[in-house]
């Protein structure tokens, strides 16, 4: 619900302060990550994580406007990008804000952490269910799920395994599910989900 908690600084639909973290009482806000970084470590960010259209220029747009002392709030992240997007600005907005929220709590540094000790904290028989909401989050989990699901990995020409590995989930769905056209109507937000299950041999 936090996402829809404008004092948060998630949604740029809202007026709000550049935050979005996920604990407010921990570690730097957007404002503050975007006023330690440099352009190209900027650009960067924002071409891996939120494959943003004109990284380049809007990385220097953000650090001019910072050197203005124009950007902390939501409101002045619009006015930066709203000249390099036009009529497309609520989609590149989404876009920078999701780069600054994975960035901000590195999100995908906690879900490979997760994902590497996902086998040992399932029971045997437990299933893992994980929605990702972008293809950056769906790329790990689908490349994760896939590798613990192999078993040897010997070279072909072996007539035996010498490897002895054996696999740590069971995929239970080859390809990820994806919400239908009533769902999406009942539930806008679902239109990008991504669902994958495996499960932990017993």
């Amino acid at each position: 619900m936090q996402l829809d908690a404008p004092e948060r600084g998630f949604a740029h639909r809202f007026a709000g302060p550049l935050d979005m973290r996920m604990d407010p009482t921990q570690g730097e806000s957007a404002a503050a990550l975007i006023a330690r970084l440099e352009v190209n470590d900027l650009r960067r960010l924002l071409a891996e994580l939120g494959e943003v259209r004109r990284p380049g220029p809007l990385a220097r747009r953000l650090v001019a406007a910072r050197a203005a002392g124009r950007l902390s709030s939501m409101a002045d992240l619009r006015a930066v990008v709203e000249p390099l997007a036009g009529r497309e600005v609520n989609a590149e907005l989404s876009r920078v804000c999701q780069a600054l929220r994975i960035a901000v709590n590195d999100e995908l540094g906690a879900l490979d952490a997760l994902l590497r000790a996902l086998p040992d904290l399932l029971a045997p028989g437990g299933v893992a269910v994980a929605i990702s909401y972008h293809s950056l989050e769906d790329r790990r989990v689908k490349r994760s799920f896939r590798a613990e699901s192999r078993g040897c990995v010997c070279p072909p020409e072996l007539p035996v395994c010498a490897c002895g590995r054996q696999a740590r989930l069971e995929l239970l769905t080859p390809r990820a599910l994806r919400p239908g056209a009533a769902e999406i109507a009942a539930n806008p937000r679902a239109r990008s989900a991504r669902l994958r299950a495996a499960r932990r041999p017993t």
